[in-house]
Order: C-alpha cells, then sequence, then structure tokens
C-alpha cells in the first residue's frame, strides 16, 4: 500500500512519520508516543492484543486513549490502493475527534438466579454446566428421550401454560399447577411409575390425565412422601428469575430482538453457556433515547395518530399510553438499535448513543477531511461495527489475493455504526450537503425484517428529493450480505457509479432537534439545486413532510383538527370562520385525519418548496352565523345549515325549539325561560 505522510499530514495538520513495524521493531516509536500523554491513533487493527501488552509494560507511560483505525482492509488491499490516501486521511480525522459525551445509563443487578426451560433430560444436563456458579431451577417441559437423573440435583417446576415476562434481573415466570404429583415432596423412588397399571406416569414424574384410569394405585404406592394428591386444587404460581435459558424450539419470547439475560440454546454452541455463566453482578448499558412528550404525534383525543416507533420496535420495548396521549419506552428492553428515531417523523424520539450532533461532527471532519486531501466523489458506506466491519474486511483480504475482486474502492468510506437502522433521513441528507455523492447502508441479515423496510422507505422519500432537485443518479441505496458468500456481489455493488453531488459543500451542523437539521439541509442542497419545482411528490410511506386535501363540501369548520393537530400546523382565526395550515409543520401523523368529524381532510405526502411552505395558508373559510334575536354571530352557516338538516324530523326540535338552534347560547336560554307556552315547575 503506497502511502503517503506528507499528503495524510498536510490534510490532518500535523507532521506524520510512516512506521511499517510499529508493532515490532520500531515498538519504541509507540512506546514514546505513549509517554508523551498526548492521544495516540494507531493505523492497523491486526496486532491491537501486543499493542495492549506493549502499552501495560512501558514504563513511564500516561492513562492516554489507543484507538485504532484499519486502513489496510479497507484501502490498502484493494484495486485502488494508490488513490486511497484521502479516505485514509479521512479515516484517521475522525479517529482523532474526542470521544461523545457520556449519557445516562440503565442498570440490570443479577444474582445468578438462573431458570432453565426445556424437557428434563436435558434440561438437567444445561444445569450440571451451570450450578457450579449459579443457582439453577429447572421448569420441566416433560421427559424427553431419558427422563429425569435418579438424583434430584435441581428444584423443578412443571405445569401448565408457562408465561414468561422481564429482563435480566426481573424475569417472572407464571405458570398453573394442576398435575397431582408434587415435585417439591416427590423423592424419585420410582414406586408410582412400578404401580401405574396404565404407564400414566413416566419419568419426568407427572401424571399423564389422558391415560390415567383413576385407579390411584400410585397413591398408596407414594406412601408416606404424600408427593401425589388428586384433590388438589390448581394454584397459579409465579417465581422470579434473574437468567433464563430456553432449550425448547420455540422460544418464550417471539420479537426479534428478545430482552437481555434470555438466551435460546440448541445444546450446541457452548458460547451461550459462557455468556450465562458471566451474567452475575451488577451491569449497565446507556439509555439510547432521549424522548420528548410534547413533540409526540402518537395519540390526541383518543385517537391514535402516528404510531412508526411501535411497529418498527423489534425488541417491544416500545407501548401506547393513550391515556397520557404518548409513548411508553422500557429503557429495560431497549436494545439500541434506533430504529425508532429513524422513523419518528418529529424528532420526539431520538438516539443518544452517539447523540445526532457528535454524528454530523464525525461525517463533516470526515468528509471535509477526504476532500482537503484530493478525494472526489465520496461514498460513505454505514456498516454495523461487528459483523458489518468483519465482512468488509474478509472483502479486503479477499482482493488481496483474487484478482477478479476489486476490493472497496478508494471512493468509498466505511463508516461503522453502533446499528445501521440508528441513522436515517436527516443524517444521510446532512451527508449530501457536506459533500458525500452517495450513502449506502450495507444490511447484514442480523437486522429485523421491518427495519430493511424502514430504512428502505427513508431511502426512496431521500431520493425522491435530490430527483425532484436535479441532483442526478441514485445517491441512496442499500446493499444486503449474509456472509462471506455475497462477497463477490458486494464488490460488484461498490463499483457503482457516483451521483451528482453538490457544488458547494454545507457549513451547518447537525442540531439536537431533526427537524431542524432536516431544514437546514434542505436549505442548502435547494440554494445548489440545478431544478426547483414547486412541489415535489414524495412517497406515503415515510414522508415526514406533506400537505393536506380538504373537501370544502364537506367541511363545516368545526376545527376539532386544531385541538387534534401536535405540531401546530392547523390554526384559526379569533376573528373570523378560518382555518390555516403551516405545511412546514405537519409530520403527516393523521391525527387530523382521523378526528374530523366529516372525514373531509385527507394527507399528501409532498415537499412544497415556494415561500408558501412557510406560511399560513387559508384553506377553508366560511360566513359566519348570526343569531336570529340579537344578530351576534356564533357559529358557521354550513355548521347550522348541517344541523338543522340532521334535526328537521327530530320531534324535540320543532316549532319554536328549532329556532332555538338557531340561537346563541344567551338566547336560548332567554328564550326558553320567556315562552308562554314552556311548562315550568313552579307552575305544578
Amino acid at each position: 500500500m503506497p502511502l503517503q505522510p506528507q499528503t495524510l499530514g498536510g490534510a490532518l495538520h500535523e507532521d506524520l512519520i510512516l512506521h511499517s513495524t510499529l508493532c515490532r521493531r520500531e515498538a519504541g516509536a509507540f512506546q514514546q508516543a505513549l509517554r508523551s500523554g498526548d492521544d495516540v491513533v494507531v493505523a492497523c487493527t491486526q496486532e491491537v492484543r501486543l499493542f495492549g501488552e506493549l502499552a501495560s509494560q512501558t514504563e513511564g507511560a500516561k492513562a492516554v486513549p489507543i484507538r485504532f483505525v484499519n486502513i489496510r482492509e479497507t484501502g490498502g488491499w484493494s484495486q485502488d490502493a494508490a488513490q486511497a490516501s484521502p479516505k485514509i486521511a479521512a479515516m484517521l480525522a475522525i479517529a482523532q475527534l474526542p470521544e461523545p459525551e457520556p449519557v445516562a445509563t440503565v442498570t440490570y443487578t443479577s444474582q445468578g438466579r438462573v431458570l432453565v426451560i426445556g424437557t428434563l433430560d436435558a434440561a438437567e444436563r444445561a444445569a450440571a454446566l451451570l450450578a457450579d456458579t449459579l443457582d439453577v431451577t429447572i421448569y420441566s417441559m416433560g421427559a424427553g428421550q431419558e427422563g429425569g437423573a435418579q438424583e434430584r440435583r435441581f428444584p423443578v417446576l412443571t405445569g401448565t401454560a408457562p408465561a414468561l415476562t422481564g429482563w435480566l434481573g426481573a424475569f417472572t415466570l407464571s405458570w398453573s399447577r394442576t398435575n397431582p404429583v408434587d415435585l417439591d415432596l416427590c423423592t424419585r423412588c420410582n414406586a408410582c411409575i412400578a404401580a401405574c397399571p396404565e404407564g400414566a406416569i413416566g419419568f419426568d414424574y407427572q401424571v399423564d390425565s389422558s391415560l390415567c384410569k383413576s385407579h390411584r394405585s400410585c397413591v398408596k404406592a407414594c406412601g408416606v412422601a404424600g408427593a401425589i394428591d388428586f384433590a388438589r386444587a390448581p394454584e397459579l404460581s409465579t417465581e422470579s428469575f434473574d437468567v433464563v435459558l430456553d432449550l425448547r424450539s420455540q422460544g418464550a419470547f417471539t420479537q426479534h430482538a428478545p430482552p437481555q439475560g434470555y438466551f435460546r440454546w440448541d445444546g450446541k454452541d457452548m458460547a451461550v453457556l459462557l455468556a450465562v455463566r458471566g451474567l452475575v453482578g451488577e451491569f449497565e448499558k446507556p439509555k439510547f433515547f432521549n424522548y420528548k412528550q410534547k413533540l409526540c404525534a402518537h395519540s390526541r383525543n383518543e385517537k391514535t395518530g402516528c404510531s412508526a416507533c411501535i411497529d418498527v420496535c423489534s425488541a417491544l420495548a416500545i407501548s401506547s399510553d393513550r391515556k397520557h396521549q404518548q409513548i411508553q419506552v422500557n429503557p429495560k428492553l431497549c436494545v439500541g438499535c434506533g430504529a425508532c428515531t429513524t422513523v419518528c417523523p418529529s424528532g420526539a424520539i431520538s438516539f443518544a448513543y452517539p447523540r445526532a450532533p457528535d454524528q454530523g461532527v464525525k461525517l463533516k471532519t470526515l468528509l471535509a477531511t477526504y476532500a482537503r486531501a484530493g478525494g472526489k466523489q465520496a461514498a460513505l458506506l454505514f456498516h454495523s461495527q461487528e459483523v458489518g466491519a468483519r465482512l468488509i474486511n474478509e472483502l479486503g483480504r479477499a482482493a488481496r489475493i483474487d484478482p477478479t475482486i476489486r476490493g472497496v474502492p478508494a471512493r468509498v468510506i466505511p463508516v461503522p455504526l453502533w446499528h445501521t437502522a440508528s441513522v436515517g433521513l436527516e443524517i444521510w441528507l446532512s451527508a449530501v450537503a457536506y459533500g458525500a455523492s452517495n450513502v449506502w447502508v450495507l444490511m447484514t441479515g442480523e437486522e429485523a425484517p421491518q427495519y430493511l423496510d424502514a430504512v428502505q422507505a427513508q431511502m426512496q422519500v431521500a431520493q425522491a428529493i435530490l430527483t425532484g432537485l436535479g441532483y442526478q443518479g441514485v445517491h441512496f441505496q442499500m446493499f444486503r450480505v449474509r456472509d462471506a458468500r455475497d462477497l463477490a456481489a458486494l464488490d460488484a455493488q461498490l463499483q457503482a457509479p457516483a451521483a451528482r453531488g453538490v457544488s458547494q459543500t454545507a457549513g451547518f451542523a447537525v442540531q439536537a432537534d431533526k427537524r431542524s437539521t432536516l431544514e437546514l439541509a434542505l436549505d442548502h442542497l435547494t440554494a445548489h439545486a440545478t431544478a426547483r419545482p414547486e412541489i415535489i411528490a414524495l412517497p406515503a410511506q415515510g414522508s415526514p413532510w406533506g400537505a393536506l386535501a380538504l373537501d370544502k363540501d364537506k367541511c363545516t369548520l368545526c376545527l376539532s383538527c386544531i385541538n387534534a393537530c401536535p405540531a401546530a400546523a392547523l390554526q384559526d382565526n379569533a376573528l373570523t370562520p378560518e382555518l390555516k395550515f403551516i405545511e412546514k409543520n405537519c409530520v403527516q401523523c393523521g391525527l387530523c385525519v382521523k378526528t374530523c368529524p366529516e372525514s373531509a381532510l385527507s394527507l399528501v405526502p409532498q415537499l412544497r418548496l415556494t415561500p408558501q411552505r412557510y406560511e399560513a395558508t387559508v384553506i377553508n373559510a366560511m360566513q359566519p352565523y348570526t343569531c336570529i334575536r340579537c344578530q351576534k354571530p356564533f357559529g358557521t352557516l354550513k355548521a347550522i345549515e348541517v344541523m338543522l338538516g340532521k334535526l328537521a324530523n327530530h320531534a324535540m326540535f320543532q316549532g319554536a325549539a328549532a329556532d332555538r338552534l338557531k340561537m346563541c347560547g344567551d338566547c336560548r336560554v332567554i328564550d326558553l325561560y320567556t315562552d308562554p307556552q314552556e311548562v315550568r315547575i313552579t307552575d305544578l
């Protein structure tokens, strides 16, 4: 790999010395850097363990962070290696950025109480591998092929309808105890098995009611132990556990991301058992999200609007709280995928680790350094920091030995993420504004299916915007790779042509508020666009912008939609019956559509580029209806006419009573008490 220290140093604003054997013959230079007290960036991941050992053995070394950047598989082992210096400079630049500020944490506490669920024979074998360090309880799902061991080493629970809820340190198992055999009292003497003439009792020491003929020979055989009682009433039981090891083919949780502390085991992968054995003590993870209820467009007046975050969550960590007109996020169940923040149209829920501004600084630094080093037409390849990074490294190694594999192109910059679903529209458009020609997301099969749909929908919205603005080419794509067998396909996809980018890069900073960032990105992209249509039509799914279509023949201007709107996109006029709409504020949640009693509203996903987008535009106005007695306006002409039409044949609204419908509230009361035809209680 032809590294150019002068080019790299110029882009990074520092003097660089090229080391080819830093972990061996030139290890002294590494140790000297540690003694200096400055942050140390090592552009190699091959010998991470060795560098760690050198750091621990270096006298006078100061406690400085050591960061590692892989420039070999991602840039050097490629047919474009000679042009990879700008990319390498960009990757080194972001490695030098300070660590993000710490965020709030979520704590789990485990005392090592483990529940093993499965057939008795398999569960006892698994329990034996854990019992030396953990407190193991078994929930038996039948005898299995061999049944239980003669020696009862572990508490055994059994029953019907087992249900499991909770998370690490707080699992709750509930089940119904309906079997005549009490396993707490059973001594496994096998006398009942031998005595039962129907063979209704197996080596799970439970009575099979479908075979039992009520001879009760087992009761007599059980004798003094008294473990069998057919008169025992069914009992609902619950018990708490810290960790669950599930041996069943159909697990207790159906969601893609089960709770922390819950493991499925096929009896082969010993890494699962090692993970279970290590879950004793106190554990922390970041609180991955921030939630602002006042921005949430989920619910108003017992109507449900936007439920995008609930629908996309693979951990079932988000639920609806219609009583308080908001969502609820369980931080114990949240796995930090960030998909909820990607699909949220209002920015009510945002990703906290890392924060959006931190991600913006990273991308801005990356692309600015790349351009400063002479790079052109940058393509960002977002990938997961474990599986995705491993596949990219495998592609680099394949390019090293296989001439048919090109490897990662010089213009493609891999960007690791905590999760590939954690960034969306505002980050992608900001990246294009900062100078990226393409934004690609590498999916590796570890993602939930709904994540793929959500990311694809967001990409269609982003692409529609750039295409409408005249930026030629395909800017946003999602690559799907399962394993090394798909590397050839990935290699071909990475050679995709560059799309047209901006002529001048943006200087704005990504904001904590999602919609503020979107507005900044749109302003810059529009300012440098070759086409500026009045309206860009957007896909219905995933669009955070849009207008409202109003059927004036149906609308009575009751204004109930205004109270339902969470984004202040709908407004009234205190002086005259009017309905105003600010398109910029609309998040397309649909609450107004569902609230309208006349079904007069419908959503129109679009992006308006004219100044009208920011203005309060009158979308309906009506003549006020005046009281027939005092001439004071108290409603709209159409609303009163509709009411009179609906009540025209009602027995209670005939004659003078019908006229009262045409009066204001004050006159209606006066007329009621002055009408000589009305019967009053004082006259009785």
